[in-house]
């Protein structure tokens, strides 16, 4: 298992704290099936109407949805989106008691306009922006520094997310990093688009893209299309902000990650259909401190970010992502070399991973399905049973004895294939989701370590005869028989074989 996916296994809730531009995202859905009689512009039928954290808030979701504690820290106005941002963030169970209230200033709203393309797909059609860009005052922000003092001794990451909505300024935000530092705790920026980053200074990391990285080194990298072309720019931000290390997002092409202990290097990241990139930075930063807060190294982190933010671009708008579907995420492209074929550590891994990766509250739990059995000689009978047994969930397991299990069962001229060709041949079905071996004579703790929905075994065996059968019912699981392919057998093929051969 790669140091990731160990991390990932044994991940833990963490507690941060995120400064920074908290905006109200206000989201206008309908349909567009005409122009306007008037004016060459469509109309948009309206049907719902919804509103949601975003800016700073969204990185505070994004880390809820990790299993963090979140405390926001921003400013809203003494207004009605400032009332129901704050309502909102309270209803998430984001910490808001450091939301610091502003009589100057209105609360930054952004409304979008969303039209359903021949009732089909979600398009953003127009935005309209409730800001100031002023920046806050020293009292205001000294208010926000009092309650940062409050709040920083018990976090584990603390985050400045800057939209350049002057909230991070550079007073407010030097201060944030030098108590963050003395308490020991790492600080994690995700830049605005401003050519002085000097505000920033002394964080442990920033994340630009590459975009507002050459805005801030004031000239292009050199040859985009090339990852390694960013490595001095990274550079240059590592030595003149005194970083820990650095990360420039390439989108399609990753991140350039350069730490003070060592050499530069691109971090890949997963080719994805691009639905919308809104939220990914935001995604960046929350996976970023996550990993850190866990533990994992710098390259580990970023692994981490990517394929977070890999996730969030293939949703349409600003998409908190469970912990769950970023491991699962992972534990596919990490798994692929093996096939289907599964331990049990990572089996149990992986499963936990699939029933907590749903995206969305009507997300629903995948069901889990397991057959047992030697599966030597593989025949249509093996096949045909597979495939029902596939049909009554969402993600089959097949548990398949090892070599010295079938020779105790069978005899000691059995098995005809050893485990891991058994194995080989039961994953090239499409119908099956993985594959595991146990040597136990029977697959009772198997069982309990998976914990399946359902249960399938030959309509030949007695319900009380099944190993795991009284485990998964007691569990609310349900136990089905399905009846064999007649004549189908790998004793009646073993022997036509031998009586031929």
């Amino acid at each position: 298992m790669s140091t990731l996916l160990h991390h990932l296994a044994h991940f833990k809730p963490f507690t941060a704290v995120v400064v920074g531009d908290l905006m109200l995202d206000r989201l206008t859905h309908g349909d567009v099936d005409r122009l306007c009689n008037d004016a060459p512009v469509p109309v948009l039928a309206v049907r719902q109407t919804e509103q949601r954290p975003g800016g700073a808030a969204n990185v505070c979701l994004d880390m809820a949805a990790m299993h963090g504690t979140v405390h926001a820290l921003g400013v809203v106005g003494t207004d009605e989106a400032g009332t129901a941002l704050k309502a909102e963030l309270t209803a998430r169970g984001i910490g808001a008691s450091g939301v610091v209230t502003d009589a100057g200033r209105p609360t930054t709203v952004k409304q979008s306009l969303i039209g359903l393309a021949q009732h089909r797909h979600a398009q953003k059609m127009f935005r309209l922006d409730y800001e100031s860009r002023e920046p806050i005052s020293d009292a205001t922000a000294d208010a926000l520094l009092a309650e940062f003092r409050k709040l920083v001794d018990a976090c584990d990451v603390v985050c400045i997310e800057d939209y350049s909505k002057g909230v991070c300024t550079p007073y407010l935000c030097q201060q944030v990093i030098t108590l963050a530092r003395q308490a020991g705790k790492p600080v994690l920026v995700d830049p605005a688009a401003i050519r002085d980053y000097s505000r920033y200074r002394g964080a442990s990391t920033i994340t630009p893209n590459r975009s507002e990285a050459e805005l801030a080194a004031g000239k292009p990298s050199g040859d985009a299309s090339k990852p390694e072309a960013y490595a001095q720019l990274a550079e240059a931000m590592l030595r003149d902000l005194e970083l820990d290390a650095a990360v420039i997002t390439l989108d399609k092409q990753g991140a350039m990650l350069l730490e003070r202990t060592g050499d530069s290097r691109v971090v890949p990241t997963v080719a994805r259909h691009v639905y919308d990139v809104t939220g990914a930075g935001d995604m960046v930063l929350a996976a970023l401190a996550a990993g850190r807060a866990n533990g994992m190294s710098w390259f580990d982190a970023v692994r981490f970010a990517n394929a977070a933010a890999g996730l969030e671009v293939e949703q349409f708008g600003v998409v908190p992502i469970p912990l769950a579907a970023i491991h699962r995420d992972i534990l596919s492209r990490e798994n692929q070399s093996a096939g289907k074929h599964r331990t049990l550590e990572e089996l149990v891994v992986e499963l936990k991973a699939l029933r907590g990766a749903g995206v969305g509250t009507n997300a629903k739990r995948p069901s889990v399905v397991v057959a047992n059995g030697c599966f030597d000689v593989l025949h249509a009978g093996h096949v045909s049973l597979l495939r029902r047994a596939a049909a009554l969930g969402d993600y089959l397991v097949v548990a398949i004895n090892d070599d010295a299990s079938v020779r105790r069962l069978k005899g000691p001229e059995r098995p005809i294939y050893p485990q891991d060709d058994r194995a080989a041949l039961l994953g090239e079905l499409e119908c099956v989701s993985a594959v595991v071996v146990f040597s136990e004579d029977t697959p009772e703790s198997l069982i309990r370590a998976i914990n399946p929905d359902v249960l399938v075994k030959g309509a030949q065996y007695d319900l009380d005869k099944i190993p795991g059968a009284r485990f998964v019912i007691e569990n609310g699981g349900r136990v089905e028989l399905l009846d064999v392919v007649p004549g189908r057998s790998t004793t009646t093929t073993v022997s036509k074989i031998r009586a031929n051969g």
